[in-house]
């Protein structure tokens, strides 16, 4: 088994009868998603939160119950994956698009298992993956300029065709050499009209499961 895999399907045995389960964005969250379509299939009763129409598709195609997060009181676990986890498992996410619903319903969430291979790990975020984030169409070449003087060079996702989020924004990818500080880094985006939301969960992921050559290894945050 990959370790991709491995780890989607370690991180599926926390999911328990009666949760409500966010339901992450991407190629191992979809190797999760489908690790839970058997269990229902065998009889878990679930109910799930998609974070984008991607994996509402998917799940609803094998069983799942879907509703809106605004539905539901809050979310009992969510499973995900990422870009890079480093190692306070703090997070970079988003690279498939989904970065702003992945964070709604990881902030509702009550634990936010992460599911990685050990390509994953780094010690400084920003090392390996570009930051996604998430702009307003509106002025975005203005919101480009100000995300650069934060010191990234920021390119947009899709390049002469723009790939479109599922809330109708853009996406830019944001190259930094690294990101030593990403709650400052955090506070400096959001603070730039323009953006909506940034990829970088800081303090959310409670596990991380990590697939290793050697089977699967659980972080928990301290």
């Amino acid at each position: 088994m990959d370790k991709k895999r491995a780890a989607a399907e370690r991180a599926v045995e926390f999911v328990e009868d009666g949760m409500i389960v966010g339901l992450g964005t991407g190629s191992t969250a979809n190797l999760a998603i489908q690790a839970i379509g058997r269990r229902v299939g065998e009889g878990l009763k679930i109910t799930g939160v998609a974070t984008s129409r991607a994996s509402e598709e998917l799940a609803r195609s094998l069983g799942i119950m879907i509703v809106d997060v605004n539905d539901v009181p809050g979310v009992d676990l969510t499973i995900d994956g990422a870009d890079e986890v480093d190692l306070s498992l703090n997070l970079i996410k988003g690279m498939g698009g989904a970065l702003l619903r992945e964070k709604v319903v990881a902030y509702a969430s009550q634990e936010e298992v992460i599911a990685v291979d050990d390509s994953k790990l780094v010690d400084i975020l920003g090392t390996k993956s570009p930051l996604p984030v998430e702009v307003a169409r509106f002025g975005h070449l203005k919101t480009k300029a100000a995300m650069e003087s934060l010191g990234c060079v920021a390119n947009i996702k899709g390049g002469a065709q723009p790939f479109e989020t599922d809330n109708g924004n853009f996406v830019y990818e944001c190259h930094f050499e690294k990101i030593e500080d990403p709650e400052l880094l955090e506070a400096e985006l959001h603070l730039i009209p323009g953006v909506v939301e940034s990829g970088l969960f800081i303090d959310l992921a409670t596990k991380v499961v990590v697939g290793t050559e050697h089977g699967t290894e659980i972080r928990r945050r301290a």
